[in-house]
C-alpha cells in the first residue's frame, strides 16, 4: 500500500460518476446527475441525505466529469474569509465548484457571500446535509438551488464497494497481504446501514489493526470486524431529520395498531439516547389517539413514562415497551383532538364572539344592573345536574364539533353526548 496519510474512504472516493455506487435514481443513463455532466450544464446543488451515501463524492466526481475546479467548505467550522479564498478561483462563465458541507449552518454574512458569488456566475455550490432542506435551509438558497434527495446505499452496493477497496492498488488496500472471506466483507456492509464511508472506515481498522501472520498475511475474520463495529449504524440521532421521521414513524405505527412496528422505532429511538422526546411522544399519543376510546391509558402512560424518566436508560426501556405495547394494541379514537380542532378554526369565521350574559362574571356589585348573570340556571338545582340553557355564543349555538361518526370505541362518550345534549340544547 503506498505511504499516505488520507483514510480509505478519501482515498477511494470516485473520481467519476460512473464509479458512484446507489443512488440510480440520479445516476445512470437518463438520470438526472448523468444528464447534467453529458450537457456541461450544472447549477448549484443541494445534495440531501443521511451520513456516508456520497454527498462528498457525487460533488467531487461531478467537479472531475466537468473538468471544473473544486473547493470543499465546512459551514460550522470554517470561516467567511475561507470561503472568499476558494471563491477565487472562480470568475464569471468559469466559476469554481464548492461543496458546502452542513449547508444548513451557514451565518448570515457567508450566505450573503455565497449568494452574491452565484449570481454572478463565478460559483456553483453543492450543498450537503443530513437535515430536511425545505426546513433548514435559508430560502434565498433553496430558490437558486436544485434539490436531490440521496438513500442509504444498498448492501449490495456496499460489498461491491469493499471488494474494489481490497483489491485496488493504487488507491485501496491491493498491495496490502489480506485474508477477507466475501461473507465477511457482506457482513461489513449489513452492519454500517448504507453508509459507505463507515464501511471503508471499518475495513481499513481492521486491516491495520490486525497483526500479520509468519507469511506475512493478515486475516480478518467476523469477530475482528465485530470488534471495530462496536455498535451497528442505526441512525437517528438526536437533532436529526431522520431522528423526527423515527418520532412520526414511532406515532403512525402505534396509531396504526402495528405493535411489532412501534416496538421496532422505539428500538432505534432509545438507542439514539433521547429519553425527553420519546416521552414527549407517548404522553401525545395517548391523547390525541387513544383519547376517549380508552381515557384510562393518559394516567398510565404518564406513570409509565415519570418511571422510565426516574429508572433513567438502559431500564427505562421496560416501562417504555409495556406502554408502547398497551398504546398500540388500545382502541382508538381522535374525536376529542379533532373537535378542539374544529372549535378553533370556528373562532376565524368572523361570528360575534360574545359569550351569553347568563354566563357572564355576576361576582361584583352592579353585574345585575349590567344584565351579567342574570337567568343563569344552576345545573345542580336540576334533576341529574343538567339544565336546559344556552352555553355557546349566539352565532354559535348549532355548532356540534364532536363528531363521533358511531365509532364502536367511543360508543359510551358518543350516548352520553346524546342524551345530554337532549337534555342541555332541547335537541
Amino acid at each position: 500500500m503506498r505511504e499516505t496519510h488520507q483514510p480509505l474512504a478519501t482515498r477511494m472516493r470516485p473520481s467519476s460518476l460512473s464509479e458512484v455506487v446507489g443512488q440510480d435514481h440520479l445516476i445512470g443513463d437518463g438520470q438526472i446527475l448523468t444528464r447534467i455532466v453529458k450537457s456541461r450544464q450544472l447549477t448549484s446543488i443541494v445534495l440531501y441525505g443521511p451520513p456516508g451515501v456520497g454527498k462528498t463524492s457525487i460533488a467531487h466526481a461531478l467537479s472531475c466529469d466537468l473538468g471544473v475546479p473544486f473547493g470543499y467548505f465546512n459551514a460550522g467550522a470554517h470561516s467567511k474569509k475561507e470561503l472568499q479564498a476558494i471563491a477565487k478561483d472562480g470568475v464569471p462563465g468559469s466559476p469554481v465548484i464548492v461543496l458546502i458541507d452542513e449547508v444548513h449552518r451557514l451565518d448570515r454574512p457567508k450566505q450573503d457571500f455565497l449568494l452574491m458569488q452565484i449570481e454572478d456566475g463565478s460559483l456553483i455550490m453543492i450543498g450537503a446535509t443530513t437535515e430536511n432542506p425545505y426546513m433548514s435551509i435559508n430560502p434565498a438558497l433553496r430558490s437558486r438551488s436544485h434539490i436531490f434527495e440521496l438513500k442509504p446505499v444498498t448492501p449490495e452496493k456496499v460489498a461491491e464497494r469493499l471488494r474494489v477497496a481490497v483489491t485496488n492498488t493504487e488507491r485501496g488496500l491491493g498491495n496490502v497481504p489480506v485474508a477477507i472471506p466475501d461473507d465477511v466483507l457482506v457482513y461489513i456492509a449489513e452492519q454500517t446501514n448504507g453508509d459507505i464511508r463507515t464501511a471503508l472506515n471499518t475495513l481499513e481498522l481492521a486491516v491495520m489493526s490486525t497483526e500479520p501472520r509468519s507469511d506475512g498475511v493478515r486475516i480478518i475474520s467476523r469477530e475482528i470486524i465485530r470488534t471495530c463495529l462496536q455498535q451497528r449504524q442505526i441512525g437517528g440521532d438526536k437533532d436529526g431529520d431522520s431522528h423526527y421521521n423515527l418520532l412520526s414513524a414511532l406515532q403512525k405505527s402505534i396509531r396504526g395498531s402495528d405493535a411489532d412496528a412501534a416496538l421496532h422505532y422505539l428500538a432505534r429511538l432509545i438507542q439514539a439516547g433521547d429519553l425527553i422526546s420519546i416521552i414527549r411522544r407517548l404522553l401525545v399519543i395517548a391523547y390525541e389517539d387513544i383519547s376517549l376510546a380508552s381515557p384510562e391509558l393518559g394516567q398510565e402512560t404518564l406513570a409509565a413514562v415519570t418511571v422510565a424518566e426516574r429508572v433513567g436508560l438502559p431500564e427505562a426501556r421496560i416501562p417504555l415497551a409495556q406502554i408502547t405495547v398497551r398504546l398500540a394494541l388500545s382502541p382508538k379514537s381522535n374525536v376529542a383532538y379533532k373537535a378542539i380542532d374544529m372549535a378553533t378554526e370556528a373562532l376565524g369565521s368572523g361570528r360575534d364572539l360574545t359569550i351569553p350574559a347568563h354566563l357572564q362574571d355576576a361576582h361584583y356589585k352592579g353585574a345585575k344592573t349590567l344584565g351579567r348573570g342574570v337567568g343563569y340556571k344552576y345545573p345542580h338545582d336540576f334533576p341529574f345536574a343538567i339544565a336546559e340553557q344556552q352555553h355557546l355564543p349566539n352565532e354559535f349555538q348549532h355548532d356540534n364539533y364532536l363528531q363521533f361518526q358511531d365509532s364502536p370505541n367511543t360508543t359510551y362518550f358518543q350516548q352520553i353526548y346524546q342524551n345530554v345534549n337532549q337534555m342541555v340544547k332541547g335537541v
